[in-house]
């Protein structure tokens, strides 16, 4: 399993606390849209990313990541910053 498919696998079972709905999770999943996450969600999942990957998401790049596909690249350039 490529680092990639291996970080996308770790977030989608950090996402299953939180996914109330039971949505199938892709890489094109929204987390506004399809898990349909307040701010107070999105605050609580993006703590528990930066705890298992040892990163820091700054508001700005929250701001830009509206997919589960584009966290998992957004974490894959952190961790190898």
């Amino acid at each position: 399993m490529s680092d990639r498919a291996a970080t996308f696998a770790t977030i989608t079972d950090l996402i299953e606390p939180f996914n109330k709905k039971g949505v199938e999770l892709t890489e094109a999943t929204t987390f506004a849209g399809d898990l349909e996450w307040d701010s107070l969600t999105v605050m609580d999942f993006v703590a528990a990313v930066e705890d298992e990957f040892d990163i820091v998401i700054t508001m700005n790049m929250q701001a830009d990541i509206e997919t589960v596909g584009q966290l998992a690249d957004a974490v894959e350039k952190l961790k190898t910053a």
